[in-house]
């Protein structure tokens, strides 16, 4: 008889076949007797230096999942600076502290798939990566696309460094503007943007659900409100 934790992992596999086509990311079981262990694949985003690969990552599930995450990691080699250019080894709070048990594998896929679009060079898995991501944009994205085309299968393109670059400036600008947080807490909004979702994207979703500002001060969702606003942002709701 399958446990409770394989049901939800049979439940969720169907529920990321069925979405294929809207959320972009697939999985399947290595054996298709052991539920626990998957492999899972997206595609590098458009407009990034991996666009066109396709990116499989190793799927482990643990015994308390879904209270703790999924155990994952790149197969395929990626220069990136949240993930081992030897290893796979991934650098992102979804598949750590910032797990929630409303979480899921296709969340987890998905919030891979942002970590591509949008690395992070402050935090990193590689700090050779990230070095040079942070003094040599253009070097970076230039060797990124390299990998992407000689180990996700990318076809080869003109890179536009010096528009990657203006992106990247850009970028670093808005993060720091304080009135995308629209009067939440920013530790509140961050507890999603650590996930691998965008501010306006979390903002947005807070906004659907009708989560209370609370004069501005941080405080713990329920998990109702956790589930919902999740839902919104895997484009659920």
């Amino acid at each position: 008889m399958a446990s409770t934790r394989e049901r939800r992992i049979a439940k969720e596999l169907a529920d990321i076949h069925n979405d294929k086509d809207s959320s972009g990311v697939a999985a399947h079981p290595v054996d298709s007797s052991n539920l626990t262990h998957l492999k899972g694949t997206f595609p590098g985003p458009p407009d990034s230096p991996y666009a066109g690969g396709t990116f499989q990552v190793d799927i482990v599930i643990p015994d308390m999942y879904p209270f703790k995450s999924p155990q994952m990691k790149f197969d395929t080699k990626i220069w990136h600076p949240n993930v081992s250019s030897v290893t796979g080894a991934i650098c992102l709070d979804t598949l750590g502290t910032g797990w929630s048990p409303v979480g899921t594998i296709k969340m987890a896929l998905i919030s891979l798939r942002m970590l591509l679009e949008s690395p992070n060079p402050k935090d990193p898995q590689d700090a050779e990566v990230a070095k040079m991501m942070m003094d040599h944009p253009a070097q970076f994205a230039q060797k990124a696309h390299d990998w992407a085309v000689k180990y996700a299968g990318a076809p080869r393109r003109q890179l536009f460094t010096e528009t990657f670059e203006q992106e990247k400036l850009v970028v670093a600008v808005k993060k720091d503007d304080p009135t995308r947080y629209q009067g939440y807490h920013k530790d509140l909004i961050d507890r999603f943007v650590n996930m691998g979702f965008d501010v306006d994207a979390v903002v947005d979703a807070f906004n659907f659900v009708g989560i209370d500002r609370n004069g501005g001060e941080d405080y713990e969702l329920e998990e109702a409100y956790m589930g919902d606003i999740t839902a919104r942002l895997l484009g659920e709701q």
